[in-house]
């Protein structure tokens, strides 16, 4: 799984002009999913997010969780992650897992984050979204699971 998290003062995504997921402060996620991916990447990537220390204390450093700060979650599947595109102009998503097998793992991603009391909110699978944000510093990590 790759993960990218940007850090937000705010975030929504739209289908249709419609807004179906709005957050204040958190994170916004990009989440793809890899054909070999596993409920224990899930894991791992829930794990490193609720634990990731990228809000600022007192001091101004970045030294505080999601968690403590009660922030959010908007979570996005994007499977374009796993674009290949060393050959040509048009890339190739042939390593990017395919819906049958990415839903559920993205699914099950959401409700490990909330069960870790965070807030989360979702675009919808498969859909054409219109994501925007404001990314707050600008922070923004990017976490695979291939390379732990």
């Amino acid at each position: 799984m790759k993960a990218v998290i940007q850090r937000v003062s705010q975030a929504q995504v739209s289908i249709d002009g419609e807004t179906v997921g709005s957050i204040a402060q958190g994170f916004m996620i990009l989440l793809g999913i890899h054909e070999a991916d596993t409920t224990e990447d899930v894991a791992y990537l829930v794990r490193k997010i609720s634990k990731l220390r990228v809000f600022e204390d007192n001091d101004g450093k970045m030294n505080v969780s999601i968690q403590e700060v009660k922030g959010s979650i908007l979570s996005i599947s994007q499977f374009t992650l796993y674009a290949e595109t060393k050959k040509g102009n048009r890339p190739s998503f042939i390593e990017a897992a395919r819906p049958e097998k990415a839903i559920p793992l993205y699914e099950l991603f959401n409700e490990q984050l909330a069960q870790q009391e965070i807030p989360v909110e979702t675009g919808r699978f498969g859909a054409d979204m219109a994501v925007s944000l404001v990314n707050d510093g600008p922070v923004t990590i990017i976490i695979d699971t291939r390379e732990k």
